[in-house]
């Protein structure tokens, strides 16, 4: 694992990204003292999401963004948690 001092490191960090996205580890040392370690990405343990996967299993009503009723307005400001409240 070689090691390269700070300034050299600012001067050829393209060089030094290259070389750790080709798998090498650079240690990177401050008066010769190792502050960081300049490694190569995993690849992502995530699977790759797929537009419409849910598709069939979820579904949305109708009225999901219609206004509330003048009842379930005062359900939710008379709620402890709700904003209005905590105002005032």
């Amino acid at each position: 694992m070689p090691q390269v001092n700070l300034h050299d490191a600012k001067t050829h960090l393209s060089r030094l990204v290259e070389a750790a996205a080709r798998g090498e580890e650079i240690v990177i040392a401050k008066a010769g003292k190792p502050m960081a370690r300049l490694v190569p990405l995993r690849p992502s343990a995530r699977r790759e999401r797929k537009p419409g996967a849910l598709k069939g299993k979820i579904w949305v009503a109708e009225n999901f963004d219609a206004p509330l009723s003048a009842e379930e307005q005062a359900e939710w400001t008379k709620s402890p948690i709700s904003p209005v409240e905590d105002s005032k």
